[in-house]
């Protein structure tokens, strides 16, 4: 395939990625509104970390008053699994692919695009990479912007409600996994009764949200790492 039948491949593979993103982006938009962002800020946040989780984690420790290096270290921490996915696409990637590139595929990855760039067979292509990149987060930057816009005119009670739509987006992401595993679940049910207890008990409750977040979400993961290691047997078959 030529350059341009690539990057027109990636554009259009791109675009249902594209679509929701917008509907997700607004969400992010609206919180970014809550905390004090204006439109270009919320267009930037996007852009420039293309991660829902990250940039809500973030939202959050802005929100709690946390200091940048608490925002940073949560950001980190929610993002940390873009980590795991570059090791697995850098062995999809020719040997012969200059370091520009790889640079820019891994600035672009997010859960949607590493999905359909380990789907293709045989070397990722870069050229197809930045057409899907190029509608996706487009799609994801300008819905942060639209729901910054969005949270600047419409009524305090409207934005209150659809703020209400990123929890809803995250509780769509930890129920179907929930439900398979036994062990995701305890780790959701042990992360609300860590953080209610957290808030309430006297010597930790005195500590910052974000920190509390940091920590926790660290020590439940490692937890859960140690006691419920994923056997090899379950990773046979995979592409990654």
């Amino acid at each position: 395939m030529s350059n341009k039948q690539l990057f027109g491949a990636g554009v259009r593979d791109g675009m249902p990625v594209c679509l929701g993103y917008i509907a997700v982006g607004f969400s992010i938009g609206i919180a970014a509104k809550s905390v004090g962002l204006n439109a270009f800020q919320g267009f930037l946040l996007s852009f420039l970390n293309n991660a829902s989780a990250g940039e809500y984690a973030g939202l959050t420790v802005m929100a709690a008053a946390g200091t940048y290096l608490e925002i940073a270290l949560m950001t980190l921490v929610a993002n940390a699994r873009y980590l795991l996915m570059s090791c697995a696409l850098s062995q999809r990637v020719s040997p012969d692919m200059k370091f520009c590139h790889r640079l820019l595929i891994s600035y672009g990855i997010t859960d949607e695009l590493f999905g359909l760039g380990i789907a293709r067979p045989g070397f990722i292509e870069p050229i197809y990479m930045y057409g899907a990149f190029s509608v996706a987060l487009t799609g994801w930057s300008f819905g942060t912007m639209f729901g910054v816009l969005a949270g600047s005119v419409l009524s305090a009670r409207l934005v209150s409600a659809l703020s209400v739509a990123l929890f809803g987006m995250f509780i769509a992401i930890i129920i179907p996994p929930a439900k398979r595993d036994r062990v995701v679940l305890l780790c959701v049910i042990v992360s609300f009764a860590a953080s209610l207890a957290a808030a309430s008990l006297p010597l930790i409750s005195e500590i910052s949200e974000g920190t509390r977040t940091i920590i926790l979400t660290v020590v439940i993961s490692a937890g859960a790492a140690v006691l419920f290691p994923v056997k090899k047997s379950a990773c046979e078959g995979s592409d990654i």
